[in-house]
């Protein structure tokens, strides 16, 4: 499943005035537009990454080592107020569902199963660092890393059901 580059045409014919070469032309309304129009997790989680890229393709030098980590942590931010917010939610949701998984009340395990996620995502970006060798490289592949697993981590707390 791929994005809709139309939608992001839209978009950035909509978005303000040039910005001087050494800042970043990341619009964050790109993803948000996305989540809005397109209604199956499949297709959200595909979309994760469209603002960063686009702000690779609409910042002068965008493609230069420290622009590609800008435009990733930027999204990355994006996806991590998200996630916060929706991991909030579902907490209330267990918290006030009274269930239990073997024992163990759901808000519990929600806890448990995000402090692990976490311990993952990092270990994970780690790993993915490391293909880099050092190397300039590996600032950006953390960055998309860490962009990639807390976007599909945010969808899928909005999208599991959890406390229902």
């Amino acid at each position: 499943m791929r994005c809709k580059p139309a939608l992001i045409a839209v978009i950035l014919g909509a978005s303000a005035a040039p910005l001087a070469a050494q800042d970043l032309s990341f619009n964050q309304d790109i993803t948000a537009a996305f989540l809005l129009h397109t209604p199956d997790l499949a297709g959200q989680m595909a979309c994760i990454g469209a603002s960063a890229n686009a702000c690779m393709e609409n910042t002068p030098g965008g493609y230069s080592t420290a622009a590609m980590s800008g435009c990733l942590d930027r999204e990355l931010q994006y996806w991590d107020a998200r996630l916060n917010a929706n991991y909030t939610q579902a907490r209330a949701k267990a918290r006030t569902a009274d269930s239990y998984v073997d024992g163990t009340p759901s808000e519990t395990a929600l806890r448990d199963m995000q402090r692990a996620w976490i311990t993952f995502r990092d270990a994970t970006c780690d790993y993915e660092r490391s293909h880099w060798g050092g190397g300039t490289g590996g600032g950006p592949a953390t960055y998309s890393c860490l962009m990639r697993m807390t976007g599909q981590q945010a969808l899928y707390l909005a999208n599991s059901g959890i406390g229902e």
